[in-house]
């Protein structure tokens, strides 16, 4: 999010999403056949679907808010998986690609209507000035949070239902997580229209008196996902996910027990409708927040002490990044700079390797130097000594030879020498 708009739309809709839910989709028989697993995946994709909505709730650059949508969508897509319904998962991602590439160049057209400004609340009134982009951004929003009859709406609801029909409790706490999850993402969705289309503009004069709509070698893409945002969903249900179809062949895995999408089919319409009703009732929520309320009543509430706490909370995104930085990089940071770095790579290492090795060489050899003092004498007597010890050497191994081993005696040699050259290193190291 933090690089160009199409880089981000390619991104968000194509390549970061498709990675992971495509692994899990095509490791289905190892998920199918570890129920624990599939529990796991169930839970984290809930939780990470709520995570990142409540963030999107209170970001205020545009491209932010519709990225950590993409970070939600992610879950219902991997908790989709963890419910045994891999083609629902992958359904939703190809759905979520249309509208979610509509939602990053949109707002690509508006921050360059606006002279490169992201801050929504720099934004507002823009819906007289560029109206095809607010008529793109609006109908990929309302994509997003499910409205009927578009194209979120059939996946989205779909893996709810799905995760309702399991009847374990993974699955349940996905499907009420999910759609609470659905709830706010209607929210933050018609926060973003409001404040950047609706409310009185706070932009600067010389971006209003710039501003532009979308040429029409620009505005041809959005109007072709515009169509996918819409029709894409209806068009391909029932070839993705509808019962008996073989458009995925051998590339999914599903055991007998965990196909659910027969149970799914007879749950009551109230249960059905249970995440439309989220969905709706985020959407009001968040129009008499910003349009019924006043400005000055929503900066006092946020003002409240536990109120602030979660608007600080839900922008610095759950104090993951601290948490990150603080206790884990840090760690390893001071981990690997005094115990790896200066105790084995600089210590050890270094010391009985090749600095160690220098200077017990050279340490010893200044010592011997002082034995050469140039005298005759000394060297007579040092010739001498050394004529003693041979002869007694030999004389020692011709007579008590028959009672030692000799390889046993070079060993011990080798290790006396060894010693005295680890002790020379540890006092070189202190």
């Amino acid at each position: 999010m933090e690089g160009p708009t199409p880089v981000s739309a390619l991104i968000h809709a194509a390549t970061m999403v498709t990675a992971g839910v495509f692994l899990i989709a095509r490791c289905s028989p190892l998920f199918e056949y570890s129920p624990f697993a599939l529990v796991i995946v169930t839970c984290f994709g809930a939780m990470t679907a709520f995570f990142a909505a409540t963030t999107a709730l209170v970001q205020n650059d545009l491209k932010r808010v519709i990225a950590y949508s993409t970070c939600s969508q992610l879950g219902y897509m991997v908790f989709a998986c963890g419910t045994s319904n891999y083609s629902v998962g992958v359904f939703h991602l190809a759905n979520h690609a249309f509208f979610k590439a509509l939602l990053f160049l949109s707002a690509g057209s508006v921050i360059h209507a606006l002279g490169d400004e992201q801050d929504m609340r720099k934004m507002g009134g823009l819906v007289k000035l560029i109206p095809f982009t607010y008529a793109m951004m609006f109908i990929g929003s309302i994509s997003l949070m499910g409205f009927p009859f578009l194209t979120g709406f059939y996946s989205k609801d779909a893996i709810l239902e799905l995760a309702f029909g399991k009847f374990t409790v993974s699955s349940h706490f996905a499907f009420w997580l999910g759609s609470v999850s659905a709830a706010l993402t209607s929210f933050y969705s018609m926060r973003l229209i409001y404040l950047t289309f609706l409310k009185k503009t706070n932009a600067f004069r010389v971006s209003i008196q710039h501003i532009h709509d979308l040429p029409k070698v620009m505005g041809f893409p959005l109007f072709i996902l515009v169509f996918g945002s819409v029709f894409i969903g209806y068009l391909t249900r029932d070839m993705i996910i509808g019962v008996g179809t073989n458009f995925w062949g051998n590339s999914l895995f599903i055991l007998p027990e965990n196909l659910v999408v027969f149970d799914a089919e007879f749950l009551p319409v109230y249960i059905k409708l249970i995440p439309v009703f989220f969905s709706f009732f985020g959407f009001f929520l968040s129009y008499i927040f910003y349009v019924v309320l006043s400005p000055r009543f929503i900066y006092s509430l946020k003002r409240k002490p536990i109120m602030l706490f979660f608007y600080n909370f839900f922008n610095r995104k759950w104090f993951f990044d601290k948490v990150y930085n603080e206790f884990i990089n840090q760690s390893i940071l001071r981990l690997g700079y005094y115990k790896t770095f200066k105790l084995l790579d600089r210590g050890i290492i270094e010391k009985l390797g090749p600095f160690g090795i220098m200077n017990f060489f050279y340490n010893n050899a200044i010592k011997i130097n002082f034995l050469q003092t140039g005298l005759i004498y000394h060297s007579a007597l040092m010739m001498l000594i050394g004529i003693i010890v041979l002869f007694i050497c030999v004389g020692f191994f011709s007579f008590f030879g028959i009672f030692f081993n000799m390889h046993l005696i070079s060993i011990f040699v080798v290790l006396i020498f060894l010693i005295i050259y680890i002790e020379n290193c540890y006092k070189i190291y202190l």
